[in-house]
């Protein structure tokens, strides 16, 4: 079992000039009005353990008027975490130190696991399918380091392909050293994704059916239904390179695919109700968090950011009841259900 999160302060962070805060063991209930930065301890405690945010970049967290900031976290064990940050600086402008060594980014071995629901999440089946790439890469990037880092080296390439794509000069061999890597990183990807979504899959009928109390017929399915090989997807990218020319971008790959999410054997954005929906989506973290440990053997941080106040009573119940062995932080606009919580009123 990891070490539990003690205690969390925040400095020059958002709204928070320099706040701080005890965590229970069990259950931390956050609770304040919108803007008293219940969100922003969330997210400075997220980034210490995984080393980015999961809103913004780090400019945009040095509260306004402030040069720096900086976050501390202790832990049992004797352990303690902090992430500075200063854009002035012309070199590491960003170190973690976690028990007293220095560090200039999370490796995977650094990283805390953290499971993490916001309301956002809530709108993932009808969202954009970017968002619904960025779960599924979030959560296999989680547990399988080699994967994360392909998703940073493709992006990369992606970039670079599509710069030299809007340019007339571009050559053909200048283009193909992107085209290599974007197809072997891309291949990995792809056959990542469709082991982790069948993974899914296997898992989502039965969670959802016992948190809905239905007996609807719930799927999910990655867009492309086979595992191309790295020729392959080289071949693609060459077949479409004029394509690709006169609209200025890469238009064949995985960031272009999605997750598709079936409600009794139609589109479920087409058909389920907006109460379906959160179930499928409650669904889905349950079996995110079961993924995680048991990839990790360990149980990770969940926390629950301002998502109870977009659902009722039973799904809270659900929720709760789900993760009772877990360490929580939950922020709330008021008091939530929790046994044995400590609440802290910003």
């Amino acid at each position: 079992m990891p070490p539990l999160i003690k205690t969390i302060r925040v400095q020059n962070v958002r709204a928070h000039k320099d706040f701080s805060i005890q965590v229970a063991p069990s259950a931390t209930v956050i609770v304040g009005a919108n803007g008293t930065g219940k969100t922003s301890l969330i997210e400075a405690l997220y980034v210490v353990l995984q080393g980015s945010s999961f809103k913004s970049s780090d400019n945009d967290i040095v509260r306004q008027g402030a040069s720096w900031y900086r976050v501390d976290v202790g832990m049992s064990e004797d352990r303690a975490r902090t992430v500075k940050f200063n854009p002035e600086k012309t070199t590491g402008r960003k170190q973690f130190i976690i028990d007293g060594k220095t560090h200039y980014r999370l490796g995977s071995l650094q990283k805390f696991p953290v499971v993490l629901f916001e309301p956002d999440d809530l709108r993932l089946l009808g969202g954009s399918p970017a968002r619904r790439r960025q779960f599924i890469d979030r959560l296999i990037g989680q547990v399988d380091p080699k994967y994360a880092a392909a998703v940073r080296r493709y992006e990369r390439a992606l970039k670079q392909r599509n710069t030299l794509l809007k340019l007339a000069s571009a050559s053909e061999e200048s283009l193909f050293a992107w085209n290599v890597a974007l197809s072997e990183y891309g291949s990995y990807i792809i056959r990542q994704r469709l082991q982790f979504t069948s993974k899914i899959d296997a898992q989502l009928n039965g969670v959802y059916c016992t948190i809905s109390g239905t007996a609807d017929a719930v799927r999910v399915r990655y867009s492309h239904t086979h595992a191309d090989t790295a020729q392959k997807l080289l071949s693609d990218l060459h077949m479409h390179k004029e394509r690709d020319r006169l609209m200025g971008y890469t238009s064949t790959g995985p960031h272009r695919h999605d997750i598709i999410f079936e409600f009794n054997n139609t589109l479920a954005v087409d058909v389920a109700s907006r109460g379906e929906i959160r179930s499928v989506i409650l669904a889905l973290k349950f079996i995110e968090v079961r993924i995680t440990e048991e990839f990790l053997d360990v149980k990770p941080l969940i926390l629950l950011d301002d998502v109870f106040s977009e659902l009722d009573e039973a799904r809270q119940k659900n929720l709760v009841t789900e993760f009772t062995d877990h360490q929580i932080i939950i922020t709330s606009v008021a008091t939530v259900p929790v046994k044995g919580s400590e609440v802290i009123q910003l």
